[in-house]
């Protein structure tokens, strides 16, 4: 709370108050030593802390997108460098959950860690004969939670909901986030997630998932070793995503795997609707496919689904709206889907916007984030004079359920940027845009062609219907009576009447009211006229009220 408390209120003093009384210059001084020291502060307090902390500090380790390299560098550290527990205290807890001691549980286990995480930490083991012959594998490794885990999550949750609920008093941020509700999703979020049995259903569900996508492997689960504090998967251990050298070596080109990571969670997101929701680079591996004989083949392993995240149909189809209006650089298409998608505010004014978001693709539309950088800063200037206050005025919010997907596609950006320094995420959308709208199209054509068919075959029975019709009219076989359809008439007529009468009577009374401070004659006679009609809407409505009984 008091590091949250500190930055808040020194990011408010250099990022708003300043520019706000005319030394933006002097808030921008030493901008990147303020964020250096606050990135460094963070780490020294998620390393003690532990918990949730670890978890922030990954997340923005990976926004090498947007941070600068200065800030993620001093938080890269925490992918890997977190603390284990000592042994005992997870061999004691293991033990408890599975009932036995680790000899009869696991015919190996290592006492060394093979990583430990903000929520547990993970031992290789090797799993008994019978186990293995049951699961199809032997070499597992056995994630174990931390003790303590829970009341240490607890006290994060309740931390960040303070913090939540101090900010949401701001109103530039309750204007555009409901924080306190943020944090309740990312709390809950946060409790599967010290669940390891909805865990490895997770997994499971995953596997089916992409059980048909050569692209992608999933560990197994030893089922019989799992509770909600152990978890027992097959061991997938290979180069880690963000090993650049390790790819390299392999005879791998690292573009290529950010170019296909893309494209493996574009599909979990905009087709699947279920989807990794903390790809970092300490999840994801790239396991070379053995006895290729080119060699270079390759799949990219997901582990660690304790985050997981689900869009429902209508919000997918949104979102793969908006894909493809980005895609496309269509501004009016964009801001549409951003309604669609409840990221708009009721106040929007949608035609400046959709006049800023056609300058900014026709500007940047095909620049990578990387690059940006790199565009002459006059011309950001220009930029930013002609739409600043637009921008700054965004009409914005943050809808529900909508963390994991916004934490997904930065963690994709991220990672992607650090495989590939010219990697465009535009370039990278483009094709999978092309592909949706294909199927768009030919889901309306296939429906217009259902439609045409069948409006073809009323076509075809008709003249004969019609035929028959005609014939038992002449024969004298039909009579049609409407009472209750001329009694409905009858009334709708009197309603209309009614409203006709009372419009007049409004229209009158307020004439008068506004002209008896100038001519009290007139204003009185249009105010005593008024009675007239506001008689006639009465009295109708009495009348026909008892005519309909």
């Amino acid at each position: 709370m008091r590091f949250a408390t500190r930055y808040m209120v020194e990011n408010w003093w250099f990022e708003l108050f300043l520019p706000r009384i005319g030394l933006t210059a002097l808030g921008a001084r030493g901008r990147t030593r303020r964020w250096q020291r606050m990135a460094r502060s963070f780490f020294a307090l998620a390393t003690e802390l532990g918990g949730l902390m670890i978890k922030v500090g990954q997340f923005l380790s990976s926004r090498l997108d947007v941070l600068p390299p200065e800030v993620t560098k001093e938080l890269e550290g925490l992918q890997d460098a977190v603390r284990p527990e000592p042994f005992a205290a997870i061999r004691a807890l293991a033990e408890r959950e599975l009932g036995m001691p680790l000899e009869r549980a696991y015919a190996a286990f290592e006492a060394e860690p093979l990583a430990a995480a903000s929520l547990g930490q993970a031992h290789r083991a090797r799993l008994t004969p019978s186990a293995a012959e049951d699961t199809g594998f032997a070499d597992v490794v056995v994630k174990i939670q931390r003790p303590g885990i829970e009341r240490i999550v607890d006290i994060d949750l309740a931390a960040l909901r303070k913090v939540a609920l101090r900010l949401s008093r701001v109103r530039l941020v309750s204007r555009r986030v409901d924080l306190p509700a943020l944090a309740e999703e990312f709390a809950e979020t946060s409790m599967e997630e010290v669940d390891y049995l909805h865990e490895a259903s997770s997994a499971e569900r995953f596997a089916r998932q992409v059980e048909a996508d050569d692209r992608v492997r999933v560990p197994g689960i030893a089922w019989e070793r799992v509770t909600r504090r152990v978890l027992t998967l097959e061991d997938v251990s290979a180069i880690k995503v963000n090993d650049l050298d390790g790819l390299r070596a392999a005879g791998i080109d690292p573009a290529e795997v950010a170019a296909d990571f893309a494209e493996v969670m574009f599909d979990q997101l905009f087709v699947d609707g279920f989807f990794h929701g903390d790809a970092h680079p300490g999840n994801i591996f790239v396991t070379p496919v053995a006895g290729d004989p080119g060699g270079g083949a390759w799949v990219l392993t997901f582990v660690d689904f304790g985050m997981m995240g689900h869009i429902p149909d209508g919000l997918r189809r949104d979102l793969q709206g908006f894909l493809i209006a980005v895609a496309s650089r269509d501004g009016r298409r964009l801001v549409a889907s951003m309604r669609e998608l409840g990221v708009l505010l009721p106040s929007a004014d949608t035609r400046e916007l959709e006049r800023v978001m056609s300058a900014l693709f026709a500007r940047f539309g095909g620049v990578a984030f990387t690059d940006l950088q790199n565009v002459d800063p006059r011309e950001m200037r220009a930029f930013a004079n002609e739409f600043g206050a637009t921008i700054r005025g965004l009409p914005f919010q943050l809808p529900e359920h909508f963390l994991l997907v916004i934490r997904a596609v930065s963690l994709i950006s991220g990672l992607c940027s650090t495989l590939d320094p010219q990697f465009n995420i535009w370039n990278a959308v483009e094709p999978y845009a092309d592909r949706l709208l294909r199927e768009e199209r030919g889901g309306i054509v296939e429906s217009f062609a259902r439609e045409a068919a069948d409006t073809a075959a009323i076509a075809a029975r008709l003249p004969r219907r019609l035929d028959g019709l005609a014939t038992r009219l002449e024969d004298g076989e039909i009579a049609v009576e409407t009472p209750r359809l001329d009694r409905q008439i009858r009334y709708l007529e009197r309603a209309v009447a009614r409203m006709t009468s009372a419009l007049m009577f409004f229209g009158l009374l307020l004439g008068g009211v506004l002209l008896r401070s100038s001519d009290a004659v007139l204003g009185t006679v249009l105010m005593a006229a008024s009675a007239v009609p506001l008689l006639h809407a009465l009295l109708s409505g009495l009348l026909g009220g008892r005519s309909r009984r």
